[in-house]
């Protein structure tokens, strides 16, 4: 039905009679000349219709906005003046011969370059949202994206193997989503938060390098960056080190983005420990565009009178740490009242500063509410390890480690990137040696930090029984200005290696058993070696394509309800499938026929 798309005819057409089929963007008529705004999935073209040719002018005239169409035409130069440098075929137009009607349309809620929609008016109309030019880019690099990453893996060895969609529930660190079997009563299935078991299981089997790009299911609480199904790039391999790994990962990134958009990232990506980066910048995925550092003041405050500092310094979990803001002594007060509302949302309970006007003077060059609170000693500490000089502002925050990090990491990224501290491109970087376990939030038991199956530092076995805080993990988390777009670990591969791992998180036998009995069996029969890691695809083509949510990426996502708008589900079912499958509501809940 067409010899080219639309925003692909260029002046190399010149003269050719061309077919071709799209979406009436927008008609206009210009006194006798109807021009036509002809889109498709590759851009725009404009038709030309004259009067000349009565039949196809007169069908022109009845079009409007949205109108599937069929264009036959000869390309030929745009009158001069009338270039248009911001499209594809910007120097060339269509004189339609014949225009074909395919399908007429009802008027759409919204023109389809309207950047000032809602977000539930694009979701409610997904289908037009998606014919959008923006949302039709978007999806055509994430198209690019897969494309290049499946290109990479196949020449280094990887085979994409399918696994599971129906599985069994396994804590791994959210909640699942579960499927009652009308087979087996009472019992569910769960959909994947990750294929992390069957991968082990692959490399068990021999599949030394496996990859899948598969979708990945987790019932929590959403966010611009989490969808209750999203889409992972997975690997696992064996016979490879923490570092080789790393390696041959960091490299497909690269390759990735530069194949894609022609961006050129850093040869070799930094490498900095869990422990420098909470000490510096209070979280495991920091923006390195914004050069802002944590200065450590725990010490130097446990001996100073005033109690706001010295109380949570002297506590075990306890921390005190400035951010030196270089020139921030032009902040108004008004601007850090706004901050210090700011930091609340975090936990933090205020957030002390001190101008330095004169550095010189000392304690007298200093100007804040808490200079009289600190002695001459800690002062001097505070300038000399911050570097401070004049027209200089620190922020202090101290409290719980948690919020302390929380609250003044927010804010380094908030001032970094208002105040115009943060560089542009793109800081990619691996954070590496991660603890082992995590106090759960209740603080009663050891939880994994990553999972349950992540393999300890070499000899770090040891601190299991007498202080798990202090093992480690081969883990290693990949970040990318401010965001982790991948994360994995080298995995256990000895039975009696996991089996410790589960004890210290208060697994008992039984349970492990119960829960992990097959991975558990597998590991005695000559597991090898194996490590991976798994990469949001969602989070890494939004990054790409600048959107502020992964749902501009996605065909069909959820809202932060983890509602589609579009299907209307969830929704309720009728009590024939309820029964069938050994469900019954409450009294207080009919279900809907």
């Amino acid at each position: 039905m067409r010899t080219h798309y639309c925003g692909q005819v260029n002046a190399a057409q010149l003269g050719h009679t061309v077919t071709l089929c799209g979406w009436a963007h927008r008609r206009r008529d210009h006194g006798g000349v109807i021009f036509i705004d002809l889109r498709d999935r590759e851009g725009l073209v404009q038709a030309v219709c004259d009067p000349d040719r009565e039949q196809t002018f007169a069908t022109a005239a009845s079009i409007r906005n949205e109108y599937c169409l069929r264009v036959v035409g000869v390309v030929r130069r745009r009158p001069e003046g009338t270039v248009n440098p911001a499209i594809a075929s910007g120097e060339i137009e269509v004189l339609a011969h014949d225009i074909e009607v395919l399908n007429a349309s009802l008027t759409p809620p919204f023109q389809m370059d309207d950047d000032g929609l809602s977000e539930n008016v694009r979701l409610t109309n997904r289908m037009l949202d998606l014919r959008r030019p923006q949302m039709q880019r978007n999806l055509m690099l994430r198209y690019r994206v897969t494309m290049a990453v499946r290109r990479y893996l196949d020449a280094h060895g990887f085979i994409d193997i399918e696994t599971p969609m129906l599985t069994k529930s396994t804590p791994e660190g959210a909640r699942d989503y579960l499927v009652p079997s009308r087979v087996h009563a009472g019992q569910f299935f769960a959909l994947p938060q990750s294929p992390q078991l069957f991968k082990q299981l692959l490399m068990m089997a021999g599949f030394d390098r496996y990859y899948q790009i598969t979708k990945c299911f987790r019932d929590e609480d959403l966010r611009a960056d989490r969808q209750p199904e999203f889409t992972q790039i997975d690997l696992e391999t064996s016979f490879l080190g923490e570092e080789q790994i790393r390696g041959v990962m960091e490299l497909m990134i690269r390759t990735v983005f530069k194949q894609v958009m022609d961006i050129d990232l850093p040869d070799p990506f930094p490498v900095m420990t869990y422990a420098d980066a909470m000490l510096l910048y209070g979280s495991d995925k920091p923006d390195l565009r914004v050069p802002l550092k944590f200065t450590e003041l725990t010490d130097v405050m446990k001996s100073v009178e005033f109690k706001v500092f010295s109380g949570p310094a002297n506590a075990a979990d306890g921390r005190i740490a400035g951010l030196l803001i270089p020139g921030g002594g032009e902040l108004t007060r008004g601007e850090i009242d706004a901050y210090t509302e700011f930091v609340g949302i975090y936990g933090a309970r205020g957030l002390a500063y001190i101008k330095f006007n004169d550095v010189a003077k000392g304690r007298a060059g200093m100007q804040s509410p808490i200079v009289k609170n600190l002695s001459d000693d800690a002062l001097a500490a505070i300038v000399g390890r911050s570097g401070a000089k004049n027209g200089d502002l620190m922020f202090f925050a101290a409290g719980k480690a948690k919020i302390v990090n929380d609250a003044l990491g927010a804010l380094r990224g908030k001032i970094g990137h208002e105040k115009g501290y943060a560089e542009a491109g793109w800081q990619p970087l691996w954070v590496v040696d991660f603890p082992m376990f995590e106090r759960d939030e209740e603080g009663k038991r050891w939880a994994a930090m990553h999972h349950p199956f992540t393999s300890p530092k070499d000899g770090h076995e040891q601190f299991f029984d007498s202080d798990p805080s202090k093992a480690l993990a081969k883990a290693y988390d990949m970040v990318l200005n401010g965001s982790e777009i991948g994360g994995g670990s080298v995995r256990i591969h000895r039975e009696e290696v996991q089996s410790r791992v589960f004890r210290a998180l208060a697994i008992g036998p039984e349970e492990a058993q119960q829960k992990f009995g097959f991975l558990l069996d597998a590991l005695k029969y000559g597991a090898p070696p194996h490590g991976g890691i798994a990469f949001g695809l969602d989070r890494i083509v939004a990054m790409l394509v600048g959107a502020e949510s992964i749902r501009d990426v996605i065909a069909f996502p959820k809202t932060q309800r983890a509602q589609c708008l579009l299907t209307q589900a969830p929704g309720p079912v009728d009590e024939k499938q309820l029964r069938e499958l050994h469900i019954r509501l409450r009294q207080s809940e009919p279900a809907k026929p």
